[in-house]
């Protein structure tokens, strides 16, 4: 053997210890709120093949699908306890995408082309409204100052009501209202309309707490419309779309009303809290 042999001895890992695995395992149940929104992903891609073919019923339908999907996978990552990081990054991704371009781009298709320029700049504004939206949504997550009655309260109109009242001209063709080029200026209005609502700072009700106590009385009557209201949007669809779009719009000013007068006993409260201290201490003779 030689000297250099001798110095440096050749490597021979130890077969008692145990290989390191590169990558750690992780839960299904953190995986499959990420696979239900993955498959709103495709519904929303699909939705734009749809309407390039000039299939736009089924091109709305799959949008209607995916925001049905964006409001269960945060509901079954948490009841599962499978909340990650990379699950609300891909979430908001996902919804840029479902009801950012999406919309925008089957409503350019089915109407605003006719406004050329104009109708695409509406289309970008819109996009990018959403994106903007959704990017002050996800700070304000991490606000550990807020109050808790602003939970009942999204900032601004929601990503999938923006992308459902926005194809409100689509479900009016599809009841037999002439949706011509003349109706393509409203359109363009009407989108930037929703545009300006998205990154407002107007409060608009969640309807976050509803259910979290419901009165014995009313549990078999809240069955019974919730049945009826199923079978009316399947059996029709778009008029229960429109109606529902048309009362979303009109309770906006409403949730307004009723923000302003929760601030404004939020701000009496806190004023009391700090008057009381003042009031206790005594004068000093």
């Amino acid at each position: 053997m030689s000297r250099h042999e001798r110095s440096f001895p050749p490597f021979a890992p130890d077969p008692d210890e145990p290989r390191k695995r590169l990558f750690k395992p992780v839960p299904f149940r953190v995986i499959v709120p990420n696979i239900i929104t993955l498959i709103a992903l495709c519904l929303g891609l699909t939705a734009i093949r749809l309407a390039f073919e000039g299939r736009y019923e089924p091109a709305v339908i799959a949008i209607v699908a995916a925001a049905f999907l964006d409001g269960v996978d945060g509901r079954v990552a948490r009841l599962l306890k499978g909340t990650s990081r990379f699950g609300a990054e891909l979430d908001s991704l996902a919804d840029f995408v479902n009801f950012g371009v999406t919309p925008a781009l089957i409503l350019y298709s089915f109407l605003l082309n006719e406004l050329k320029a104009l109708g695409w700049i509406a289309v970008l504004v819109f996009a990018i409204a959403m994106a903007l939206r959704l990017a002050r949504f996800n700070v304000m997550l991490d606000d550990p100052h807020r109050p808790e009655w602003k939970k009942n309260f999204f900032t601004g109109m929601p990503a999938p009501a923006g992308a459902l009242t926005s194809m409100l001209p689509l479900y009016l063709s599809f009841l037999g209202v002439s949706v011509g080029a003349a109706a393509a200026p409203i359109a363009l209005v009407y989108l930037l309309g929703l545009a300006f609502l998205m990154v407002s700072t107007i409060p608009v009700y969640s309807g976050k707490t509803i259910g979290l106590k419901v009165p014995r009385q009313w549990v078999l009557p809240i069955f019974v419309l919730s049945v009826a209201a199923f079978g009316l949007l399947v059996s029709f669809p778009f008029e229960m779309l429109t109606v529902i779009t048309v009362c979303f719009l009109g309770s906006i000013p409403f949730s307004v009303m009723r923000y302003r007068q929760l601030a404004r006993a939020d701000a009496m409260q806190a004023a009391e809290a700090r008057q009381a201290p003042s009031e206790q201490e005594t004068p000093l003779a």
